[in-house]
């Protein structure tokens, strides 16, 4: 199996449509919002980010839109593919050990 190296944008995004479908706005917004808004993906960033998923495999357009929001014809979703939930899955847990380490290294409480 080829594994496929996430910049923190593509783990970014993969996060944030783990839980669902969701536009590129909602991405942008889960980012800022988990981050404590140290992290802000304009546009420029997210789209190359969202079609280099894509391209990859880990991402999909979706067709299910959410049913609550006003109609906007222009409004893309996306969703996780399996290959993108093992790379979200895997990217999240090299992190965890990421952060063991960096505990105990002292680096955090």
């Amino acid at each position: 199996m080829v594994s496929i190296m996430l910049t923190a944008a593509g783990f970014h995004v993969l996060l944030a449509l783990a839980s669902g479908s969701g536009h590129g706005y909602a991405v942008m917004r889960f980012v800022e919002e988990v981050s404590g808004g140290a992290v802000r993906l304009g546009p420029g960033t997210l789209y190359r980010t969202i079609n280099r998923l894509v391209a990859d495999g880990l991402v999909e357009e979706s067709y299910e839109g959410d049913p609550e929001a006003p109609h906007d014809a222009r409004r893309r979703y996306y969703k996780l593919t399996v290959a993108g939930e093992r790379a979200a899955r895997d990217e999240a847990q090299l992190m965890a050990r990421m952060v063991t380490a960096a505990r105990e290294a002292g680096l955090i409480a």
